[in-house]
């Protein structure tokens, strides 16, 4: 391990014996946090050293996120490592680390190994992750510096020891598989101002990764994860003094060690990665706890979230010592939760009442995963919508099950609080009565896989939430629109409005799905001469001739591939209407560049 490291015998003056007597109480930040959420009182897990477990892991794992404060005070985190052994026990609760890393502007090398370190015992605070993301294992880690050196160069060795004084097993809960390899970095300045460039908000469009580090009073310090789908972190706005993300804090173990930190000391060190490139986004800045309907009401669907306003950030290219490629994501991961302030997302709603209900009343089978559902509007308030909206519902008085930590079986049945979005497909009053809506869905997930099986005569009742969205088509000319597969549903309501001979439809869809389109044309036989239709997935064995001739003869275009960019005529128009899914959605706004494109996300 270097000569730094060759006092690998060095005794602590604590024994084993008195360690193992020892507890790790809980600080008055934990305790208010867990009072706060009502969770049930219990004993703290963590270890007062370094147990035989941690230590094997911490030699297994081939990254450690590590946290310290800077001169000021501040925390940072950041990520070392590339291979497994870089860190290593080397006595009795000590650890030592041995890695390349990126000595220009990695703000934990700076903080730790540079200037005068103090002795054993009295050294800088460091927190830590070992991390295994390949196979979702993790130890917390907290202590003191020992010793440390940095090499000379760029790109230099460090070396650290430092003497564990905590260590906690977490669970794998919200782990995104990445099989890490090591890499030479080359690091590059991008930006050291506290409002992100654009590249940096990109990496967080798509980061489903991220660490953070924070302190108790400057007595004791946490370095953990977050992870969940990528784009789980949201820019609620990003100037000059400074960026402001926000982020759920999912369902976990409840031990809230890092909230409890930030209840107490309302800063935190965060560490981004991109796992496919090296760059790396570091910022430390103060944090905001946001409970209930405080949550609720900036990152909807969410009880429990962390605003941070960035002080300090420091953006790096090729700056990380490995690479991650991309495993499976978390089963636990719930989908993306939108901020109120963004375009076209779940959660705002309009117009409902504490005590309106939505009564299910019909249901129709389109293709085996495709179904529509009627609903009735009850409450003391009357409730009125427009063609283009969504429909906010919650199905959690009949799915949710209570709070458990793990539940493998059937993991998207945590986490999660069964309010779902769905685009009305009717017209408000039109050959349904004006306080009913139709809903047309894709069986995927627990909510609809539950309505698939509900019998309408049951009397299903489930809180209406609201309706929300202003995903409105018009136009006094030609109207080209873009749909995938039941993104052709916000147009389905809003027919009624417009002149069907202007309107040019593309619509890929998969020969799966050729129950949609014969059912749609059944409802609007004009629709057919205005549609480009593309068909996916051709296999005619075992499709339902009837039903292709029947749509072949309609009067539609049909091309038997996927779509293309030469497929658009861009001389159409110059607005455009897009409802697809994230890939088609990506694809078509390439194509469509310089175009204003108004389109609808639908996220399951």
């Amino acid at each position: 391990m270097g000569d730094l490291l060759a006092f690998q015998y060095f005794q602590s003056p604590y024994s084993m014996t008195s360690l193992l007597t020892n507890t790790v109480p809980w600080h008055e930040g934990e305790e208010r946090l867990q009072h706060l959420l009502r969770i049930p009182r219990g004993d703290n897990p963590t270890a007062p050293y370094l147990t035989p477990r941690a230590a094997s892991l911490v030699q297994q794992s081939p990254l450690l996120a590590l946290g310290t404060l800077d001169s000021q005070g501040r925390p940072w985190s950041t990520i070392w490592g590339g291979t497994a052994g870089f860190a290593t026990p080397v006595a009795e609760s000590l650890i030592g680390l041995q890695t390349q890393v990126d000595s220009k502007y990695d703000p934990v090398v700076q903080a730790l190994l540079t200037g005068n370190q103090t002795d054993a015992y009295t050294g800088k605070m460091v927190s830590g992750l070992a991390i295994d993301l390949e196979n979702r294992r993790r130890v917390k880690l907290y202590g003191r510096m020992v010793k440390g050196s940095l090499s000379d160069g760029d790109e230099g060795q460090a070396q650290v020891v430092v003497h564990i004084e905590e260590s906690l097993g977490n669970c794998p809960k919200y782990l995104n598989k990445k099989h890490i390899v090591p890499a030479q970095p080359d690091s590059k300045l991008i930006s050291d101002s506290p409002q992100l460039s654009p590249t940096a908000v990109e990496l967080l469009s798509r980061a489903d990764t991220m660490f953070v580090s924070s302190s108790h009073e400057a007595t004791t310090m946490d370095t953990n994860i977050r992870g969940g789908p990528p784009g789980f972190i949201r820019v609620e706005t990003n100037n000059s003094s400074g960026a402001v993300l926000v982020y759920p804090e999912y369902s976990g173990n409840r031990l809230y060690q890092t909230l409890g930190n930030l209840e107490t000391t309302p800063v935190a060190g965060f560490a981004v990665p991109d796992f496919e490139n090296g760059n790396v986004l570091y910022f430390t800045g103060s944090t905001e706890i946001l409970v209930g309907k405080d949550a609720a009401a900036i990152l909807p669907r969410s009880n429990l979230a962390v605003r941070a306003t960035i002080a300090a950030a420091i953006f790096v290219e090729n700056g990380l010592s490995f690479r991650g490629e991309a495993g499976d994501p978390s089963p636990y991961n719930p989908s993306v939760r939108y901020l109120v302030n963004e375009k076209h997302i779940p959660g705002t709603q309009e117009g409902s009442g504490p005590d309106a209900l939505a009564t299910l009343i019909k249901k129709e089978n389109i293709t085996p995963s495709i179904q529509r559902y009627r609903f009735r509007i009850s409450g003391r308030n009357p409730i009125s919508w427009s063609a283009g909206q969504y429909v906010t519902l919650s199905f959690e008085d009949e799915l949710n099950m209570g709070y458990s930590h793990m539940r493998d079986d059937d993991p998207t049945s945590l986490n999660d609080d069964y309010v779902r979005t769905f685009t009305v497909s009717s017209y408000p009053g039109r050959d349904i009565p004006s306080d009913q809506f139709e809903i047309t869905v894709r069986r995927h997930g627990p909510v609809t896989r539950y309505l698939s099986h509900v019998n309408e005569r049951a009397g299903l009742e489930v809180p209406l939430k609201g309706f929300g969205g202003s995903f409105h088509v018009s136009g006094k000319s030609i109207v080209p629109y873009v749909a995938g597969g039941i993104g052709i549903t916000p147009l389905l309501a809003q027919l009624p409005e417009l002149d069907i001979s202007q309107l040019r439809l593309f619509w890929s869809i998969s020969i799966n799905d050729l129950g949609l389109v014969h059912d749609v044309f059944q409802r609007w036989p004009q629709l057919p001469l205005s549609t480009t239709l593309f068909i996916t997935n051709v296999e005619l064995d075992g499709v339902d001739r009837q039903m292709w001739d029947g749509i072949e003869s309609s009067g539609v275009q049909m091309i038997r591939r996927r779509m293309q960019a030469g497929d658009l005529d861009l001389a159409l128009a110059d607005v455009w209407y897009l409802c697809a899914g994230v890939a088609l959605k990506r694809m078509v706004l390439n194509w469509l560049a310089g175009k204003n494109v108004v389109y609808e996300d639908f996220n399951y």
